[in-house]
């Protein structure tokens, strides 16, 4: 099914069924299309005339550009467009135009020489709509505002310092798992749910102390983890009213009525933390020692430069709770598919695991660091797999040039991290997964080198990498140092990618743990 296909049966599905008088606007929205008709070929004629040198691309047609051909496998649909126009391509996305990176020399003159031209974004009506509009560290402007979140996030929230302050709370949890991991042995086990319950409540508990316990684990884990991923879907779903701005207000596909139906539920949830928090304060004078507390100080006593209002507090919440859940347990569900099917990949794992922590221990995060092969697997593993495919779009605030191109004010620009990962002139054997590749240390996470930055580089570079890299590999290595792992018989098993803002196994990988420590006291 072609990308406006489903857009189109998104429109209907909202227009059938939604009781508040958009039926009653089609008439209206049929005629404010076609009076559009007519400016759109006069800007159309202007900007061919004024907008010199735009990167080549494909063809599209009046009104809908390109929109019609698009796949919704856009991170591999983007990658064959380059192979056919070139590294620096157009699209027309409606009254948008998209630009599509799929270089390394054009990533870095994106995300490197002129920085801070591309720093802003182009913000998505979900994307206001989930995050308080636009009050959070991913879709906040670049400027005072955006570096004030950004120096809370890196250097109080993320920092190493604070993330070894509270490595007992990551402990606790991770231990957790492997018992209930323990009492299923021999049963099929969701990794992909367990790993994302796990980071759930490790942040839930750094955010403000709560996690989910006991029975409840299951059931409240599926649901918490089917609300991140209907507003991770909603962010990447295409959207007619970001194609076409002056369409916005009325939300043909109900978009924004559905992310606005669904971000009162986290709402619900922070506001609770929030007053039992000053409620707790003030009844006992005590204050506690985590993000929530560290945050809410800020709101009540921070200078001009760090102070927060009350929305970036929940907005900060919001992306804390959604963003280091999903992203982390999605690139552990990848990291055991892929060590599954190449058995090797997995035995060497173990056999590192077994020399640097042994069969008669549990790991400890102060292993990690004497792990480099594990390392290299979860390299290896973003490298195939980027969390974000096309990293966050970034927004030119001035008329650019990138690759020899002219890249407009105000376009949207993906960056293809994906394809470039892929590509056979900078990997060796692109397709393979194959860790050793990492060993020599060549490539980090910082984003400078434009070969390989999973988590993208420059100003707005991830700021919760090392909060990820330490949940990633200490889940990692314990659940591969704990147990062995077979796929349940007759079921097929791949490592099929599924396109989001987030990317995704396409299949969840379900399998059956075998213990492998000494001590059953070990899974305790």
């Amino acid at each position: 099914m072609s990308l406006l296909s489903s857009l189109f049966q998104n429109i209907n599905h909202s227009i059938s069924n939604n009781e508040n008088g958009y039926f009653n606007h089609t008439t209206n929205l049929i005629a404010l299309l076609v009076i559009l008709t007519i400016p759109w070929y006069s800007w159309l004629f202007f900007k061919s005339k004024t907008q010199k040198n735009l990167p080549p691309g494909p063809s599209g047609l009046p009104i809908l550009g390109n929109l019609l051909s698009l796949d919704p496998e856009l991170h591999s649909y983007f990658a064959d467009l380059a192979r056919a126009h070139g590294p620096v391509l157009k699209l027309r996305l409606g009254s948008k135009l998209g630009i599509i990176v799929t270089s390394p020399s054009a990533a870095r003159e994106i995300l490197k020489d002129n920085d801070t031209v591309f720093a802003n974004r182009d913000v998505p009506a979900a994307g206001r709509a989930a995050t308080y509009d636009g009050n959070d560290i991913v879709w906040t402007p670049y400027g005072p505002e955006w570096r004030k979140l950004r120096k809370v996030c890196v250097l109080k929230m993320l920092s190493n310092t604070t993330l070894d302050s509270v490595y007992e709370l990551r402990r606790n949890e991770v231990r957790k798992t492997v018992g209930f991991i323990y009492s299923r042995v021999g049963s099929r086990v969701n990794i992909g749910e367990q790993a994302f319950l796990t980071q759930l409540n490790v942040i839930t508990n750094m955010m403000w102390g709560g996690a989910v316990e006991g029975a409840e684990r299951e059931r409240l884990g599926a649901e918490f983890r089917e609300m991140v991923a209907e507003m991770t879907a909603l962010l990447g779903m295409p959207n007619v009213s970001d194609f076409f701005p002056g369409l916005a207000r009325f939300d043909l596909q109900g978009v924004v009525k559905q992310m606005g139906e669904l971000v009162p539920k986290f709402d619900g949830i922070f506001e609770k933390m929030i007053g039992q928090r000053v409620k707790l304060e003030k009844d006992e004078g005590n204050e506690k020692k985590d993000f929530l507390q560290f945050l809410l100080n800020l709101k009540e006593d921070g200078d001009s430069k760090t102070a927060l209002t009350l929305t970036q507090v929940k907005a900060l919440l919001m992306d804390m709770v959604v963003g280091g859940s999903d992203t982390s347990s999605n690139t552990i569900e990848f990291a055991m598919a892929e060590m599954m099917l190449k058995p090797e990949v997995m035995k060497r794992v173990q056999e590192e695991l077994e020399v640097v922590v042994g069969k008669d221990n549990i790991v400890e995060e102060s292993h990690i660091n004497k792990l480099p092969y594990l390392h290299a697997v979860m390299k290896e593993v973003l490298r195939l797999h980027p969390v974000l495919p096309l990293l966050v779009p970034h927004c030119p605030s001035e008329t650019s040039t990138v690759g020899g191109y002219t890249i407009p004010k105000g376009s949207r620009v993906f960056v293809n991290v994906w394809a470039i990962h892929r590509d056979p002139s900078i990997w060796d054997k692109p397709l393979e997964f194959d860790p050793t590749r990492f060993l020599d240390g060549k490539w980090d996470f910082s984003g400078n080198d434009f070969n390989y930055f999973p988590f993208g580089s420059g100003r707005r570079i991830c700021a919760g990498i090392a909060m990820a890299e330490r949940s990633v590999l200490y889940s990692l290595a314990t659940l591969v140092h704990s147990f062995d792992w077979t796929i349940p018989q007759g079921e097929e098993f791949d490592v099929t990618e599924k396109f989001g803002i987030v990317l995704k196994k396409k299949v969840p990988l379900v399998a059956i743990p075998t213990p492998r420590l000494s001590n059953p006291d070990l899974y305790q």
